[in-house]
């Protein structure tokens, strides 16, 4: 009984490992390769009109969105306090110092920047955004139970 339980176990994990295989257009990882090629790790998933990557740059993790012409859509990574621009730092203190951080991570797309941050305290759980600038804005707010 063991074994067949085992024999199983192992099929079904072949299985699953094949079945994971993501095949990606020629264009798409054409692009990608011209824009990161120093990147490891890459693992490919596919969406439903777009591919993204997630793959190890520079020593971070990063996640790179491309449509299904090879047009680079966005790119997103975690990042910790410290390695936001000083403006954030300081109004993330002024104004949420109360506040623990539990997820952050940097949105660039055509160009432009924004992050999002997840801030807790005993009560609350606020989800925050800023272009880039100086101030935060609320993009969620939720009532922990």
């Amino acid at each position: 009984m063991k074994k067949i339980v085992l024999t199983l176990a192992i099929a079904v994990c072949t299985l699953s490992a094949f079945a994971s295989e993501v095949k990606v257009s020629a264009k798409v990882l054409d692009a990608f390769k011209s824009e990161f090629t120093a990147a490891t790790e890459v693992e490919w998933t596919v969406g439903a009109a777009y591919y993204m990557a997630s793959f190890t740059y520079n020593e971070k993790y990063v996640f790179a969105y491309y449509s299904e012409e090879g047009e680079l859509l966005g790119l997103t990574r975690y990042i910790s306090p410290s390695e936001l621009p000083l403006g954030l730092q300081n109004s993330l203190k002024k104004s949420y110092n109360e506040y623990w951080v539990s997820d952050l991570f940097e949105v660039t797309k055509n160009g432009t920047t924004n992050y999002f941050i997840t801030i807790e305290n005993a009560d609350t759980k606020l989800v925050l955004q800023s272009g880039g600038g100086t101030e935060w804005q609320s993009y969620k707010k939720v009532k922990k139970a």
